[in-house]
């Protein structure tokens, strides 16, 4: 067995597992949000009982529209409060942060331990070795009732890095590729490892865009492994991180990746950085480090977007918002901002945008005939000074690059 199936088969109570098995499984976290949170709540009502399984294994989080754009909007956020009340379970209120980095932070669960979330990128927790697997709102009113959740084993796929990124190349690069050669439905139903003497060079913040967008390549589960090959795995697929260059998805598709170099020059009139996929501090630091030095273009919004408040505070006290603020930038309440298309810097058919987020679907962050690109903060910052679309490592800073 590879190691997401001895770590399922533990979570089972079983001494093995095999692909196709169903198993029921011990879950040790459950987690939701303001937009499936209350269709969950909704559904634990209709099961009967008075109790989650465990207050301190259940947590919700309002991040998706918050403040709220609607009225509609804020009744989800209470229906999450007076449910957080009445089970005494946790609940992250007031811009706390989005879901998977406030878990990150708060319920760091150890590697092999089971998470599931209703929310397609709660496979982010992969990235620190947790068996993280996103579920239905009527599947977490069950986990929530009864502690465990009933799966099918999945298929392994191992992708095996060697090598070193490329200056100014990021995780959000690495996963784009991946993206570009699975496609958003070639691993659906399926796991992901990702091994190789490659991962050195990795950090945990690179291994969270990685894992994030695992869903868009239909990964059920993506998972951080070790330095050597794993075994008893479906599929080798080898990916030489030296050979990756700085990608954009294109409209309309996280699969419609090309290099920068191949789009350079397009106008944008928006730039986002932030959310589940790069809002870390990591991510923050790329765009400080150039816009010390540069200006965002007149013609375009930069909406810079803290993944949390802790994140947020840090930014505060290193003065790296003054710095964004003088340069022009915008930043938001930490949470999801206009990712998820409810609010916050939504785009009309004018608007070209380039973000860090993780989906550029027709209408994803607005209106449907609104171009999104997906690409690293690095590209992104670039992007914003210059006005069009630009690669990494263009704007030249003093001290070298």
């Amino acid at each position: 067995m590879n190691f997401i199936e001895k770590y399922l088969a533990k979570a089972a109570g079983l001494k093995s597992v095999a692909v196709g098995q169903d198993i029921r499984c011990k879950v040790d976290l459950v987690a939701a949000h303001d937009v499936t949170g209350p269709m969950a709540i909704q559904q634990f009502e209709h099961i009967g009982v008075d109790h989650v399984f465990d207050p301190k294994k259940v947590v919700m989080v309002i991040d998706h529209i918050f403040p709220a754009a609607t009225v509609q909007a804020r009744a989800m956020h209470w229906i999450l409060k007076d449910f957080a009340q009445q089970y005494g379970i946790t609940l992250y209120d007031k811009g706390q942060g989005v879901i998977h980095q406030v878990i990150a932070e708060n319920h760091r669960l150890q590697p092999g331990q089971i998470l599931v979330g209703a929310d397609s990128h709660t496979c982010t927790a992969g990235a620190y070795g947790v068996i993280a697997i996103p579920i239905g709102s009527t599947e977490l009113a069950a986990a929530m009732a009864t502690g465990t959740i009933d799966i099918e084993v999945p298929e392994v796929v191992e992708v095996y890095m060697t090598g070193e990124l490329q200056t100014h190349i990021c995780g959000k690069d690495i996963v784009l590729s991946l993206i570009q050669k699975f496609g958003v439905d070639g691993l659906t139903d399926k796991a992901v490892i990702f091994n190789g003497p490659g991962l050195t060079a990795l950090s945990l913040d690179d291994r969270m865009t990685i894992c994030n967008m695992g869903i868009e390549m239909g990964a059920m589960i993506a998972c951080f492994g070790q330095e050597t090959a794993a075994t008893g795995v479906a599929q080798t697929i080898a990916l030489p991180l030296e050979q990756i260059v700085a990608l954009t998805a294109c409209p309309y598709s996280p699969a419609n990746v090309r290099p920068v170099a191949e789009v350079s020059g397009v106008e944008v009139t928006q730039v986002v950085v932030g959310s589940c996929t790069n809002g870390r501090l990591s991510d923050m630091e790329k765009v400080v480090r150039i816009l010390k030095q540069y200006k965002v273009h007149p013609a375009v919004t930069l909406l810079v977007i803290p993944a949390s408040k802790t994140i947020l505070a840090v930014m505060e006290r290193a003065g790296w918002c003054k710095i964004l603020r003088d340069a022009g930038a915008v930043i938001t309440n930490p949470g999801c901002g206009p990712c998820f298309g409810a609010h916050q810097g939504l785009g009309t058919e004018r608007d070209v945008i380039l973000s860090t987020t993780n989906r550029n679907f027709p209408g994803r962050m607005g209106h449907r005939s609104a171009q999104v690109y997906l690409a690293s903060p690095a590209t992104a910052v670039e992007t914003a000074v210059c006005g069009k679309i630009t690669v990494p490592g263009t704007l030249s800073l003093e001290g070298g690059a």
